[in-house]
């Protein structure tokens, strides 16, 4: 299938000018904050002797957490410039990184049967993600799940819109990385609200468990503290036929 040209511009175009150092970008919060307590809420279900793949890692901040966590991980993101950050930051090569478009689902397959099951981690992917793109990005991750792997999806509410909004009408204006943000046409909090579940029952993922938390990103408000956004969290496994559920 592919990305559209749209999407593969502005991603890279985001990464080939950020500087991909830790916090740069407006979601990189530290792993502390993020890939820690997910992990967290992903362990009663995890195989932890399993790989685990981070999609859409970014500058691999969280890939670099989940190494220690897991005994292999591999991190994939759309953008080459992200790789190349991603890469360069993982001075003692506890993790791999790939490029990988999680649209092409014959590359994901690859990537599957060269890892064996895996589990799998998708922060804020299916939410910037084009509409008609979410529904083969669900697919990937069930199709990296195979029968033992579990899944862990996070994605902003549609309430997250108004504190971006907040963030973005802050007296003294726009900060930088949200500026950033903007200016790549990146275009944040658009999942309907209810979409997610259909989404991953569609792809023939099962909801083992959900709830309700806030991700972290690496902007502050002017009193210091980190800018939350009000999401929803997932547990997933493949169902054994890959059918849809329900």
């Amino acid at each position: 299938m592919g990305t559209s040209e749209r999407y593969m511009r502005a991603w890279e175009g985001f990464w080939a000018e950020n500087t991909g150092e830790p916090g740069a970008a407006f979601w990189d919060a530290d792993a502390a904050l993020t890939a820690a307590p997910h992990t967290e809420l992903l362990a009663a279900h995890v195989d932890p002797t399993l790989p685990i793949v981070d999609l859409g890692c970014g500058n691999g901040t969280q890939t670099r957490y989940l190494a220690g966590r897991f005994p292999r991980a591999v991190g994939v993101d759309l953008s080459p410039s992200a790789v190349a950050h991603a890469r360069r930051a993982d001075r003692d090569a506890v993790a791999r990184f790939e490029q990988l478009d999680l649209t092409d689902l014959a590359a994901v397959r690859a990537l599957g049967d060269r890892l064996g099951e895996a589990n799998v981690y998708l922060r804020a992917v299916l939410h910037q993600s084009d509409p008609a793109d979410r529904a083969p990005v669900a697919t990937a991750v069930a199709l990296l799940l195979g029968r033992r792997g579990r899944g862990f999806v996070i994605e902003p509410t549609a309430a997250a819109k108004e504190v971006l909004r907040q963030v973005a009408e802050r007296p003294g204006g726009t900060p930088e990385k949200l500026r950033q943000v903007r200016k790549h046409d990146l275009r944040p909090a658009e999942v309907a609200p209810g979409e997610l579940p259909d989404l991953l029952r569609g792809a023939g993922l099962e909801i083992l468990d959900q709830g309700r938390t806030d991700l972290v990103m690496s902007e502050r408000h002017p009193d210091l503290s980190p800018v939350t956004l009000p999401a929803d969290w997932f547990v997933v496994a493949a169902t054994e036929d890959g059918r849809p559920v329900g």
